[in-house]
C-alpha cells in the first residue's frame, strides 16, 4: 500500500526548516539547497511543494505574521477592553525567546521585501488590518465614545505599531530577554495614558 503524504504538513516542515535557516545564517542561509537538505528530503522534493524559493519565502513571512495573529486572537474573551488592548499589544511584542526568534525572522523578510512586491504587498495588508484592530481596541479602552477614525485614536495605533516594530529590531541587539522589561514598562505606561 502506498504511504500516505500529508501534503500541508510537509509544507509546514519546510517553512519551519526556513525559519530555522534564515535565524541561524540570515536569508542567504536559507538556499534550495540547504532546505532540502536540512528537511531530509531528495532533491527536486521541494518543486512538490514550493515551486521556488521566492514562494518558500512568501509562506515563511506569512508563518511568522500567523503565529503573531494567533497570539492576538488566543486572548481570553473575558478580559475588559483595557486587559484586552494591554494583551493585544504585547502579543505583538518580542517579550520571550520564541517571539525574539520570529523577530529575527521577520527583520530579514522585511529586508527582503523591499525587492519584492508580493511580499511588501502581505506586509502591508498585515499593517492595515493590525491598526484597524488596534484603533478599535482603543476606543473601547478609552470608554469615551469615540469613534475609531478619531485622529487621537490613529496617533496612537500608530505609536503602538512603530514602538513594536522597532521593539523587534532592538530585541535582536541584545542578549535574549534582555530589554523586554522596558517594553513591559512601555506597555505599563501606555494603558495608564489610555485608562485615564
Amino acid at each position: 500500500m502506498p504511504k500516505v503524504i500529508d501534503h500541508d504538513q510537509r509544507r509546514r516542515e519546510i517553512v519551519e526548516v526556513a525559519k530555522k535557516l534564515i535565524i541561524e545564517g540570515g536569508f542567504e542561509a536559507a538556499t534550495m539547497r540547504s532546505i532540502v537538505t536540512a528537511a531530509g528530503f531528495a532533491n527536486g522534493a521541494l518543486k512538490h511543494y514550493f515551486p521556488s524559493k521566492d514562494s518558500i519565502i512568501a509562506a515563511t513571512f506569512e508563518s511568522v505574521l500567523q503565529e503573531t495573529s494567533q497570539r492576538m486572537s488566543e486572548l481570553d474573551p473575558s478580559l475588559g477592553p483595557l486587559e484586552s488592548l494591554r494583551g493585544f499589544v504585547e502579543a505583538a511584542i518580542p517579550m520571550d525567546a520564541h517571539q525574539i526568534a520570529s523577530a529575527r525572522v521577520l527583520l530579514v523578510l522585511w529586508e527582503h521585501s523591499v525587492a519584492n512586491p508580493d511580499l511588501a504587498l502581505q506586509y502591508r495588508d498585515l499593517l492595515t488590518s493590525w491598526r484597524a484592530e488596534l484603533t478599535s481596541r482603543i476606543a473601547a479602552a478609552r470608554g469615551k465614545g469615540e469613534s475609531v477614525d478619531a485622529p487621537a485614536i490613529g496617533v496612537l495605533a500608530d505609536e503602538i505599531i512603530a514602538v513594536s516594530i522597532g521593539a523587534n529590531v532592538t530585541s535582536l541587539m541584545h542578549p535574549v530577554g534582555k530589554v523586554a522589561g522596558r517594553y513591559r514598562a512601555y506597555v505599563d505606561g501606555l494603558m495608564a495614558r489610555i485608562g485615564d
